[in-house]
């Protein structure tokens, strides 16, 4: 069996890890690997890479992917699923292993409806896939995020700064919540739960007021704010932009600018802003990372091996398991309010 490998959408540490176990899986099991490079396009243009033991030689410490990536939509292609499934007849794949979030994955199920053989593997740094635990790459971007408002306190101590420390995070803020409590956030705002800036604000001052000189506070790029109009809604996004990518996300970004302006407009308190944005996917993957994504590389070569497909590796509990791809992208998973809770326990 020939069996082409995919990543798709944002670079994350750990996809070398999974496409190197993947890889020795597979040949160990008799089979022949393929690499199908910048994702979705890779197979619309016919663009792959021979996937042997010399190719996967050293990478698992790297960052990012040696198949490339790109946000390339399938279906948003003219005659996109018929040029997939013509394309991997004429390489002679016959199965397909995609390794990416829930568009990449909701791209996968697709295909698999259509008669495409298929497993999943879960990425993306935001944690927020539905049917597993977690996700490789959300542990070396919450040790990125960490160690950052971790240097961001001795500047805003030094200086008696607020410090708004913006981190990645869509539709859900696990990134936000567990770097603001590793990292002793004063303030941490989520997607999850659109915050009020005059709360926020009273937070700060009367932090401020009982001796403490400086505030950090954590906020994911997707975090939305009351307004009048918004109050019994679900909150707006603060967008510096208004382009949309190949599955429709709005480009974020920009949140933590506006928020230290308006803090320190509010407050008189000095207050500037940091975003990490792109560093924290960027790197050497974490211990953590490094072994979920391995673990879930050489479960799903033998999902492969098996014939089960339509099925993604997925982490539960301590163990990794098969779930059905439909149950991955059906909805997103967010933070758990108990988990919000404890964080609010060190607010102010």
């Amino acid at each position: 069996m020939k069996i082409g490998i995919l990543t798709g959408g944002g670079d994350c540490p750990g996809l070398n890890a999974v496409i190197r176990a993947v890889v020795r899986k597979s040949i160990q099991n008799g089979h022949e690997t393929i690499g199908i490079r910048e994702g979705w396009r890779g197979i619309l243009q016919n663009n792959f890479m021979p996937l042997d033991l010399d190719a996967i030689s050293g990478i698992l410490p790297r960052g990012g992917t040696i198949l490339g990536t790109s946000r390339t939509n399938v279906y948003k292609e003219k005659d996109g699923e018929a040029r997939v499934i013509n394309n991997m007849k004429q390489a002679g794949i016959d199965c397909l292993v995609a390794i990416g979030g829930e568009d990449t994955l909701g791209v996968a199920s697709k295909l698999f409806k259509a008669g495409v053989k298929v497993v999943g593997v879960p990425k993306t740094i935001d944690n927020d896939l539905n049917a597993t635990d977690y996700t490789f790459g959300f542990d070396t971007a919450v040790n990125i995020a960490t160690e950052a408002i971790d240097r961001l306190h001795t500047t805003a101590e030094s200086h008696n700064r607020v410090m708004v420390v913006e981190v990645m995070g869509r539709h859900a803020g696990w990134i936000a919540v567990h770097a603001g409590i590793a990292g002793g956030a004063d303030v941490i705002l989520i997607p999850e739960k659109p915050f009020d800036l005059n709360e926020v604000c009273e937070i700060i001052t009367k932090r401020h007021q009982r001796g403490k000189t400086f505030s950090i506070v954590v906020i994911a790029e997707g975090a939305k704010i009351k307004t009048e109009e918004t109050v019994d809604k679900d909150g707006s996004l603060i967008l510096s932009d208004v382009e949309v990518d190949a599955f429709g996300h709005v480009k974020l970004g920009g949140i933590g600018n506006v928020i230290a302006k308006e803090i320190e407009k509010r407050t008189g308190f000095e207050t500037r802003a940091t975003v990490l944005g792109y560093i924290q996917r960027g790197g050497s993957p974490t211990a953590f990372d490094r072994v979920l994504g391995t673990r879930l590389g050489v479960f799903a070569a033998e999902l492969v091996h098996k014939g089960q497909w339509g099925y993604m590796a997925a982490l539960r509990g301590k163990d990794i398991v098969a779930v059905k791809l439909e149950e991955a992208v059906g909805e997103l998973k967010t933070v758990d309010m108990e988990l919000y809770k404890v964080a609010e326990t060190f607010f102010g």
